[in-house]
């Protein structure tokens, strides 16, 4: 994991080159893994399926054991301590509550294995559910709650012990956008407020930029990248980061000065950018529509309604297609034809596309 630039906040979890092998064939699930988490700091591991995120996330929890590595929390070593001594909560997507029980029955299920006071423990439970917004839901059911409800109880439910470090697994993976779109913000602003150690994983790259205060992207068992969400968004470091980000306008380069020889012809790159070969991405809000013929002449091969834009996929005579996003109101036909120009600041150079430790 990279140093954070001028953070001074107390780190609370150290991976030092944690390795996880399943068998004796492949590469490994954690391939010498580094990683650092301050303490109320907001984490999110990002990647696709078999990245190793979630054996990430079993390792610091003391659910998977480490082939090589170490894990601290608070600067002590885990080796060998069992998951309910570590003092971490854990919150998987499926939410895992007690049918047989109701929703303070859920929620006071920690504080019990504690021997919390009765007093303590309605106490705490009432306090939670207000927080997490179904307040006065003690005695409902666990069979009557919404897919939302549930959410939210066991997330009360992993809150009320009080752990150091809270653990995500695809928290939202069951719920609709609609609804994943809203609890993100609100599970943001409940960690904020309680100070709360997140390390979350998922798979949805939307869901990590709005919770995480840093996201860590994982390719094959490594860290491919870290860094703010606008820091990954904006500057993809590798082929696979920005493709795993839905960025497809990737070629072949070589640089040459202020701009690089492309199959789209002249491309300007950022002050600064090394000669030589290279991969290059364009981010779509790089490429700039003309009116033909100036710039690079272009058949509008599709257009996709996006919400907030349209998104459009170009093509060339010669080249790969290219991507574009404009505004509806100025977003042309299917079959039209339009110019293009490239813009520096959204031009970003690639590194070489393996992950790094």
């Amino acid at each position: 994991m990279t140093a954070r630039a001028g953070t001074t906040a107390q780190e609370l979890l150290r991976l030092g080159g944690v390795t996880v092998r399943f068998g004796t064939a492949g590469r490994p699930a954690l391939d010498a893994v580094d990683l650092d988490v301050a303490a109320h700091e907001i984490v999110c591991v990002l990647g696709p399926s078999g990245s190793g995120k979630s054996t990430l996330l079993r390792v610091v929890a003391g659910l998977q054991q480490a082939d090589a590595g170490t894990v601290l929390l608070e600067g002590r070593e885990q080796s060998g301590v069992p998951a309910h001594r570590r003092g971490v909560g854990l919150m998987f997507q499926d939410h895992q509550l007690f049918p047989q029980r109701d929703v303070e029955g859920n929620v006071a299920f920690g504080l019990r294995m504690r021997r919390a006071a009765r007093a303590e423990r309605e106490r705490t439970v009432a306090g939670l559910l207000d927080l997490v917004g179904l307040p006065g839901a003690q005695r409902r059911a666990v069979a009557s709650l919404s897919g939302g409800e549930q959410q939210r109880v066991a997330l009360a439910r992993a809150l009320a012990p009080r752990p150091r470090l809270l653990m995500l697994d695809e928290p939202l993976g069951q719920l609709d956008r609609g609804l994943r779109e809203r609890l993100v913000v609100e599970l943001r602003r409940l960690f904020r407020e309680l100070g709360t150690t997140v390390l979350a994983v998922t798979h949805d790259q939307g869901e990590a930029f709005a919770l995480a205060d840093r996201v860590v992207v994982m390719q094959d068992g490594r860290i491919a990248q870290t860094g703010t969400p606008l820091e990954v968004w904006q500057r993809p470091a590798t082929e696979f980061v920005a493709r795993f980000l839905g960025f497809d306008n990737v070629v072949g380069a070589t640089v040459q000065g202020e701009a690089a020889a492309t199959p789209w012809g002249k491309v300007p790159v950022p002050d600064g950018t090394a000669d030589g070969p290279c991969r290059l991405l364009v981010r779509p809000a790089g490429v700039r529509l003309t009116t033909a013929p100036e710039g690079l002449p272009c058949t509008v091969a599709a257009r996709t309604f996006r919400g907030t834009h349209v998104a459009l996929l170009l093509q060339p005579a010669t080249g790969p297609q290219v991507e574009a996003a404009c505004a509806l109101r100025d977003a042309p036909e299917v079959g039209e034809r339009v110019g293009i120009a490239f813009a520096a600041r959204d031009v970003v150079v690639l590194e070489a596309s393996e992950a790094a430790g």
